[in-house]
C-alpha cells in the first residue's frame, strides 16, 4: 500500500487563493487569484513550434508584470471562468509555492455554493488527468468554515455542525444554512 504525504488544501477565491496542508492552523500561502500571460505574438509562434510557453506569472508576480503581460482573473464571482489560466494557476501553486509532487498528495479543493456540476467535473478532470492526484475532495467553502469553527467552541454541549454561514469574499457574498 502506498503511503501518502499530507493532504494539500487549496481554497480558490475570486480575489485570493489560499493554500497549505491539512492540519495546519493557517494557510501556508495566500496569493492574489490572478495570472499574467504573455500577450505578444512570439508566444503564439512558440506554441505553434511545440515549445511550451512558460512565460506567465501568478499572484503578486502577475501584478508586478502587468505592464508587459495581459493580467487575467480566472475566477469571477466565485466561479472559474477561464480553465486554461486556472490550470496554470494551480500548476504554479503546487510546484512553485507548495513545492510538492501532486502524485504524492491527496487534494482538498473548495468550491462556492451552487457551483455548476460542469465546473466540478472540469476541476476533477484537471486534477486527475493533468496533476495525477491519487484522490480529490471538493468541498463547499461555507461547510468548511463551519467545521473550522467547531473546535473553538469550549462548551461541548454548544458544539454543533449546523448553522448559518455568511461568506463574504472579493467577488460574491453567500448566506448559507448548513444542516
Amino acid at each position: 500500500m502506498a503511503s501518502y504525504k499530507p493532504t494539500v488544501v487549496i481554497d480558490n477565491g475570486t480575489g485570493y487563493t489560499k493554500m497549505g496542508y491539512a492540519g495546519n492552523a493557517e494557510p501556508s500561502y495566500i496569493i492574489p487569484s490572478t495570472i499574467a500571460v504573455s500577450g505578444n505574438d512570439s508566444s503564439t509562434v512558440r506554441s505553434r513550434q511545440g515549445i511550451d510557453d512558460l512565460d506567465f506569472y501568478i499572484g503578486n508576480e502577475a501584478l508586478d508584470h502587468a505592464s508587459t503581460h495581459q493580467v487575467n482573473y480566472p475566477i469571477a464571482q466565485g466561479i472559474i471562468q477561464n480553465w486554461d489560466n486556472m490550470e496554470k494557476l494551480w500548476q504554479r501553486c503546487l510546484f512553485q509555492h507548495m513545492r510538492c509532487e501532486p502524485e504524492e498528495h491527496y487534494m482538498l479543493l473548495t468550491e462556492p455554493p451552487l457551483n455548476p456540476p460542469e465546473n466540478r467535473e472540469a476541476t476533477a478532470e484537471i486534477m486527475f488527468e493533468t496533476f495525477n492526484v491519487p484522490g480529490l475532495y471538493i468541498a463547499v467553502q461555507a461547510v468548511l468554515a463551519l467545521y473550522a469553527s467547531w473546535p473553538k467552541i469550549k462548551d461541548p454541549s454548544q458544539r454543533s455542525l449546523t448553522g448559518t454561514v455568511i461568506d463574504s469574499g472579493d467577488g460574491v457574498t453567500h448566506v448559507i444554512p448548513v444542516a
